[in-house]
Formats: structure tokens, sequence, C-alpha cells
């Protein structure tokens, strides 16, 4: 039943030695042996690959013949996380999109602090550019502090006046640095794995005393005019499920294409349980339904330009 299913898992998330706002040094190890402690997939392929001076891991699963590419960035708190770690995931989106995924190994804080991830986003999605990738044939997704950096990216994008990606999911976002969301105190009790105190200091570690309303820091404060069509997904037993309230109504107001979905009973980043969790695979299969339906509209659309203007 998939009650038993959400109980079993937030019990293992409270039982974890995962602390998040722990020693990064420590709690890196710990992080990465619990998000890939499930074996990887025969069918799965995954390679060494720079993007614009940018360590990625390309990933495919399951598709001879994949169409498109995926821009994913790793949860963690920018102090933890790795590609590696993320690939069982980041095969899921490159499963259920048909695409190539490219995971992203930006750089972590303390030791490389705001805006460096940022940075290595942009040349990530430069890179993928510069192979001769259209920006209508790329996605982007993250999620938790990697929702918020493919928003950031989101951002950046707009503003450097390069081509904006077909779409972009993000997954319980981590939006909004300053921590205002109402569910800190609401959902204080409910959520397994994350508390205030500890996305508090993993918040000072990346910002180093740069503001946490920059645009690129907490995207909930950008202007997301111009933005590609959104989705966002969120358990309601997260103290981040605000950051996805707000971010939705934010994206409305600013005449973004959004589509918000809240999954009951569910913690941070369930979707990373899918092999367990009903829910996460369901959640998955609506990603990759979102962002294939998106990449082949941009595709249709630019054939038929093309079609149109030929002579």
């Amino acid at each position: 039943m998939t009650q038993s299913q959400l109980a079993a898992i937030i019990d293992l998330l409270r039982t974890s030695p995962l602390d998040m706002g722990g020693d990064p040094h420590k709690m890196r190890l710990v992080f990465d042996e619990m998000i890939g402690s499930h074996p990887v997939p025969e069918d799965v392929r995954a390679i060494a690959v720079e993007l614009g001076g940018v360590d990625t891991i390309e990933v495919t699963a399951g598709c001879d013949k994949p169409s498109g590419a995926v821009l994913y960035f790793h949860g963690g708190g920018y102090a933890l996380g790795s590609a590696a770690a993320g690939v069982n995931l980041a095969a899921d989106v490159a499963r259920r999109t048909g695409t190539t995924v490219h995971a992203v190994d930006y750089r972590l804080a303390p030791e490389n602090p705001f805006p460096a991830a940022v940075d290595d986003a942009v040349a990530a999605y430069r890179g993928l550019l510069d192979r001769g990738i259209p920006a209508g044939s790329i996605a982007v997704t993250g999620e938790s502090a990697g929702g918020g950096l493919a928003l950031a990216l989101l951002v950046a994008i707009k503003e450097a006046g390069l081509p904006r990606p077909a779409a972009a999911a993000v997954l319980s976002p981590w939006a909004d640095l300053t921590q205002s969301g109402r569910s800190y105190e609401t959902k204080a009790v409910l959520d397994p794995a994350l508390t205030r105190q500890a996305l508090a200091t993993r918040a000072d570690d990346y910002l180093a005393g740069a503001d946490p309303r920059s645009p690129f820091a907490s995207p909930l404060f950008a202007d997301l005019r111009g933005l590609p069509p959104l989705l966002i997904q969120a358990g309601t037993y997260e103290v981040l499920l605000d950051d996805a309230l707000r971010l939705a109504a934010k994206a409305a107001d600013d005449d973004v294409a959004v589509v918000l979905q809240t999954f009951p009973g569910a913690p941070h980043v369930f979707q990373g349980f899918s092999a367990v969790l009903a829910e996460g695979a369901q959640a998955l299969d609506q990603v990759g339904t979102f962002l294939r339906t998106h990449l082949d509209q941009q595709t249709e659309t630019h054939g038929a330009s093309a079609s149109s203007g030929a002579v």
C-alpha cells in the first residue's frame, strides 16, 4: 500500500545518519552513500563529459536514439551531493523523456561560495549550445538546491540574452534562502529530512555574506517574465513547501506558464525513492511527460518555421 511505502521512507529519513547542517566534508560521504544506495540499472549508460569547462556525467537509459538534452542539477544544500551519486535520478529522467541527461558537477560551498554554482550552470548550458544543440531541444531540471540552481540558471539565461530552453521541472526547489516561508513552522514536525537550522547553516556557507535576496541565490525574488514553461513539484511533508507554492504564484503573476503539483504525505525529494515509492514513480512520469511534450512542441515549431521559409 502507498501509505506503508510513504511511512517506510519517512522512517528511513528520520533515522538516517545524514545531518544536512553538519560538517560538509563528513556529510558528503553520508549523503552520497544514501543517495547512491540503489544499484544502477543495466541499461543505464553514464559517461564523464566536460561541458563548457564544467565536469558533467552524460546519462542515457533504455533508449537507443535519445532525442534532446536535459541539464540536471543535484541537490544537497549547495554543499553536498555529486553528479555521480545522482545518476539514478538522472537516469529516471532520461528514461521517461527519451533524452540524454547531463548531470552537472557544479562547485560546492563553502569552498566555492555563491555565485560559483550559478557560473558553472551557465557554463554548462553554453557548453550544450556550443555543441550545436538548439536551445529548443534542451530542458532543465533539478531537485532541492539543484532546483533553485535550475531556476537561477533560467534567470541568468534571460539576463545574458541567451536563447531559452524548452521547459524546466524543479522538484522540492529551495527557491528562497531568506527562509521566509510559513511552512518552516507549519511543517517542522512533519519534515523528516530538513530543518530551519540546517538550511540556515547551508545558506550561510553558500552565500558567504552575499545578499540572500539576490535573484540568482533566491529565484523567488527574481523577475520571472520570459522564462520557459515550468513544472513545480513538492511534498506536503516538507518545510520547503512554501517555496514551491510561492514560486508557482510568482511565476503565474509574471506570466509564466506554470504547473504546480503537490503530493500529500510525501517528504522532501520523494522522487528519489521512485524504485520503492509509487508517488515517486508517478511524479517522475509527470516530469517526463511535461518535459517531453515541450521538447516536442519546440521541435515541431522550429520544423514548421524551417518549412515555411524553404524555397
